[in-house]
């Protein structure tokens, strides 16, 4: 049987008081589309239609090449809509599953079951159906006196008796596409927009004598849509309550669930903590033993093993095991930290590679650098590494010791155990093993370090 899905990403979403495309709005890291498209994805929608009207171009930018995009030109409601996708399926697609782009909470085996009852009952049309105490003006569920559906009702539709219905509609169906496409261009605009109902062919089933099939799961709000801000606010505390009882359940300590904010793409390892106020986005993944936080946070970030980040930021970098951030370090984009290193605070560093068991215990900058195995980087350690064109490299090299105060002029190599003395301005080459210092710094004599290993190695 030939399925395809198409999702509904048209409307501007005028209760959200915002210019942005409603589906673009974010929860828990993701905009409200990509939620949807992920939960089709992993039930095997590897391209849907997306229909698109206000903000198309935005919507093409931020979501890319995984779906398949259909203008809607005129905004004429989610029956229209949907008309203009189902025009562009192959003649083959027996089944179409219809999701509207601001419900980014419907789990995804509910589209998988939605699939089977439909199989099974072989009925026209199955939707997603929830009960709920607070129904927030979404459209409720009409039910005759066999306990079918038989209509589905918008909140300013319904008739006074009709208001104390806790079933709501959540915007999600399954249909028979040779039914759907009969039953669509029979649609009738409803006043005072002038708009086409895709909920109509609930009743037009009903009145064909073959009933829709509601299937209702649990969950309430926790599985409803979003029509304005506050609704995106509970729904991304449910997306972020579902993450944090996954990784619980795995073996994550998180102190305070209720101050700390994980996206579900997010990967730890058990027997790491995470202490309050941190926030970890992203597809990062974290291993083992770790201890992250309090007021820590993560982008998309790679951790190893047996680390620690206090109070500092890790943004697109990769650090090996055994390292200590922080606190109050910043990690930025390109950052790769080896094993063992200690990084202090006010430290920053930005697409540099730090060797392991490297010391960078106080405030400096280590941009566009790559420093070798266990050297000592001095406080107030700064890369000079742009010259107001390029940006230039410093290399510096295993053991050396960086001095407090250095001012390293890239593009510049401080050679393997080489010293830089307090304040100097190192514009020239450092040899290995030996000593720089001054204004501009000049080598002053070899290294006391590299005389020892000399006489060493005489000695041998």
């Amino acid at each position: 049987m030939s399925d395809a899905a198409i999702v509904l990403a048209a409307g501007k979403g005028t209760r959200m008081r915002s210019a942005l495309p409603k589906v673009l709005h974010r929860l828990a890291g993701k905009t409200m589309l990509e939620h949807v498209l992920d939960g089709l994805l992993s039930e095997g929608f590897v391209c849907p239609a997306v229909v698109v009207g206000y903000g198309a171009e935005h919507i093409e930018r931020v979501t890319g090449a995984r779906c398949r995009y259909i203008p809607q030109t005129e905004q004429l409601g989610t029956g229209h809509a949907g008309r203009v996708a189902l025009d562009t399926l192959p003649a083959e697609v027996e089944r179409v599953v219809l999701v509207y782009g601001d419900a980014p909470l419907i789990p995804a085996h509910a589209v998988r079951d939605m699939l089977e009852l439909q199989r099974n009952t072989r009925v026209p049309v199955v939707l997603l159906t929830t009960r709920v105490a607070d129904t927030r003006g979404f459209g409720r569920v009409i039910r005759d006196e066999s306990n079918d559906p038989v209509a589905l009702v918008e909140e300013s539709d319904l008739l006074p008796e009709q208001h104390a219905i806790d079933e709501v509609n959540l915007g999600a169906y399954v249909f028979d596409a040779g039914f759907l496409r009969r039953c669509l261009p029979l649609l009738r605009p409803h006043l005072p927009k002038g708009e086409y109902y895709l909920t109509d062919v609930v009743a037009m089933s009903a009145r064909d004598g073959t009933k829709a099939v509601a299937l209702e799961i649990d969950g309430g709000v926790d599985v409803m849509g979003v029509n304005d801000l506050i609704q995106l606010e509970q729904a991304s505390r449910t997306v972020y309550d579902r993450s944090h009882r996954r990784l619980m359940r795995n073996g994550v300590t998180i102190v305070n669930s209720a101050s700390t904010f994980i996206d579900e793409d997010v990967r730890i390892a058990a027997d790491s903590v995470i202490l309050p106020f941190s926030l970890i986005s992203g597809q990062s993944v974290i291993g083992t033993g770790c201890t992250i936080g309090p007021h820590a946070t993560i982008t998309a970030s790679q951790i190893g093993d047996r680390c620690t980040v206090v109070a500092s930021t890790v943004e697109n970098s990769k650090i090996g095991d055994d390292v200590c951030i922080g606190p109050y370090a910043h990690l930025r984009a390109g950052a790769h930290v080896e094993n063992g290193v200690e990084i202090g605070n006010y430290a920053e560093i930005k697409q540099s590679t730090i060797g392991a068991g490297t010391k960078i215990h106080h405030f400096s900058y280590l941009g566009d650098a790559e420093v070798g195995a266990n050297v000592n980087i001095g406080a107030g350690t700064v890369t000079c590494n742009f010259d107001g064109m390029r940006k230039h490299r410093t290399v510096v090299e295993d053991d050396a010791f960086i001095g407090s105060d250095t001012m390293l002029r890239a593009p510049v190599t401080i050679g393997a155990g080489a010293f830089t003395g307090a304040g100097s301005v190192v514009t020239r080459d450092v040899p290995s093993g030996s000593v720089a210092a001054g204004v501009p710094a000049r080598v002053i004599r070899r290294s006391v370090r590299s005389k020892t290993d000399s006489e060493t190695e005489r000695r041998k």
